[in-house]
């Protein structure tokens, strides 16, 4: 991987225009040109899309502006990662051969500058998610998705669009939050102890970075408020707010 790394996660592009999504979009182009001048690399630690799913002949049009700065992002050269989360997993060949992310289902794990890495999105860590757990099997299921793809996409998307509507908690209590970065303290300590420098998760919406160790716990955030991200230099890696 080039340095820098840069890693954004959250963004939930939603299947719908306002004022808002169109604001969100342009700071996030303004983030990927700056991504594009540094000529390093970029890791989407889940939930581009709030929803995202691929025909084999269609995919969502709304996003057409976003493909198009992705495609010229790569195609200046910078490397894109792209580890799916629970509102984008269902990605095909779109993704990886047109728009040329590498694709990533599960979490990374890597090395550079004698600094280890673990990402991962998140979604299904906690203790007592168990029940998500199970849901989450059925819906990454081939049987399940090639079920769905039977749907006419604008049936599909419309049932996406009122699931997603439904299940858009983006802000929690404090007590929730806490709740939260005290079970990936716990989560993360054994891997940092393990070895692992930088312990990076996203999904939870939180801009955390929490000293564990001789390691960080770092929780990126979203891009719908805070407008977070991290960029690691090859020294250290720092959780900033994209202004």
């Amino acid at each position: 991987m080039q340095l820098p790394i840069y890693f954004i996660s959250d963004i939930h592009l939603l299947l719908q225009t306002s004022n808002n999504e169109d604001a969100k979009k342009e700071k996030l182009f303004l983030f990927l040109d700056k991504v594009k001048k540094s000529q390093g690399t970029l890791i989407i630690n889940g939930d581009l899309f709030d929803f995202y799913f691929e025909y084999k002949h269609v995919i969502p049009k709304i996003y057409f502006d976003v493909y198009m700065a992705i495609s010229k992002l790569t195609e200046s050269g910078v490397a894109i990662h792209y580890l799916l989360g629970n509102h984008d997993y269902w990605t095909m060949d779109f993704i990886s051969e047109t728009l040329n992310m590498t694709v990533h289902k599960d979490d990374i794990d890597f090395e550079i500058n004698n600094k280890k890495f673990h990402i991962t999105h998140g979604d299904g860590l906690l203790s007592w998610e168990r029940g998500y757990r199970f849901v989450k099997k059925i819906l990454h299921s081939r049987l399940t998705i090639w079920l769905f793809r039977w749907l006419h996409p604008t049936l599909g998307y419309g049932i996406a669009e009122w699931v997603a509507s439904r299940s858009r908690h983006f802000e929690h209590s404090k007590e929730h939050n806490d709740k939260v970065r005290k079970e990936l303290i716990r989560i993360a300590t054994p891997i940092i102890e393990s070895g692992v420098d930088y312990f990076i998760t996203g999904h939870y919406h939180q801009h955390t970075d929490e000293k564990i160790g001789n390691g960080r716990l770092v929780i990126l955030g979203e891009w719908i408020k805070t407008f977070s991200y991290a960029v690691f230099d090859g020294q250290g890696l720092e959780l900033k707010k994209f202004m």
